[in-house]
C-alpha cells in the first residue's frame, strides 16, 4: 500500500515506512521523522523553481515531473516492491496534495 502525507503532519503507526521525496531537507524537521530520504524522487530544482515562481501551471508541471521520473525507474520499482509487503508513506512539504509530486509519484508506483 502507498499513502501520501505532508512531512509536517505527525507520525502515525499506520504510516509504515516513511519516505521523504524532496530535493531539499524540509526546515524544522528532524532526521528521525523519516525512515529514508530519496531526493532523486523529488522534482529537479529547475522544475521546482519554475513551479514555485509560477512560471508554469499544474498542467505543465505534471508531465515534466513524469518525464524526469522516466530516468528513475529502478528507484520507483524498489519503492513498489517495498509497498507490496508493507505500507509506504510518501512525504513532501507541499500543502496542496492535489498539486504535489507525491501524488504523481504514487500514481507511477501503483500503476
Amino acid at each position: 500500500m502507498v499513502k501520501t502525507k505532508s512531512i509536517y503532519q505527525p507520525r502515525e503507526p499506520q504510516d509504515g515506512f516513511r519516505l521523504l521525496i524532496m530535493r531539499r531537507w524540509p526546515r524544522g524537521i528532524p532526521r528521525a521523522a523519516v525512515d529514508e530520504w530519496e531526493k532523486e524522487l523529488g522534482p529537479s530544482l529547475a522544475l521546482l523553481e519554475d513551479w514555485r515562481r509560477q512560471r508554469i501551471n499544474w498542467e505543465q508541471y505534471a508531465p515534466r515531473y513524469r518525464e524526469e521520473m522516466k530516468g528513475k525507474t529502478e528507484l520507483i520499482a524498489a519503492v513498489a516492491r517495498r509497498a507490496e509487503g508493507e505500507t509506504v508513506t510518501l512525504l513532501c512539504g507541499c500543502r496542496d496534495e492535489s498539486h504535489c509530486h507525491r501524488t504523481l509519484l504514487k500514481e507511477l508506483i501503483t500503476s
